[in-house]
């Protein structure tokens, strides 16, 4: 059986350069995310629920530290990034403690995660969100995993299953009365 890595946008993305994420880079990856959070939702929640998500989107910083944090920039500019774990957290920031499990997974039996996916928005549509879901799920694939799972926001949910993922289950996190959407996805690669 082959793997079905998210492959498709290497051409609409050849001037970018890919890049694992070092802790001289939180800053700007905070600034990025805080804006894709902030713009790219509008279309699929209401006020209340952008500002709910807040509490259980962000960096985890874990990813970076473990150099599986990926970046996509353009002329030195962070366009992108999103990661892929061994460990347990499927989904959430640093803030988001409650969230947080970092047990190690076994490639054996254990999906790998993606995690914390943004594209920053003035570049959307560009095939930037599918080139590093790529690169992510082969980096999984070479540290021996067959198969990963991830946390969908609604604004997310076409590219993963343009990519082959498909839905589990909803999981709509609750906070502080505000209910926000969220699906469990999965795939084999």
């Amino acid at each position: 059986m082959g793997t079905s890595i998210c492959i498709g946008a290497q051409n609409m993305t050849n001037n970018y350069i890919s890049r694992w994420a070092t802790e001289d880079d939180l800053e700007a990856l905070q600034a990025l995310i805080t804006l894709a959070i902030n713009t790219l939702q509008d279309n699929f929640l209401s006020t209340a629920q952008v500002v709910a998500s807040r509490q259980v989107m962000g960096l985890d910083s874990q990813l970076v530290r473990d150099r599986t944090y990926l970046i996509l920039e353009e002329q030195g500019r962070i366009v992108g990034c999103g990661g892929w774990s061994r460990r347990a957290t499927l989904y959430g920031g640093d803030h988001s403690s409650e969230l947080r499990d970092p047990a190690l997974l076994n490639p054996k039996c254990d999906p790998a995660r993606i995690r914390a996916m943004y594209t920053h928005p003035d570049h959307v549509r560009r095939g930037i969100g599918r080139r590093v879901l790529g690169l992510c799920e082969e980096a999984a694939l070479t540290d021996g995993f067959k198969r990963v799972e991830l946390m969908s926001t609604l604004s997310g949910q076409a590219l993963y299953e343009a990519c082959g993922y498909k839905a589990m289950e909803a999981c709509p996190a609750d906070v502080a009365g505000v209910s926000v959407p969220l699906i469990r996805m999965g795939k084999s690669l």
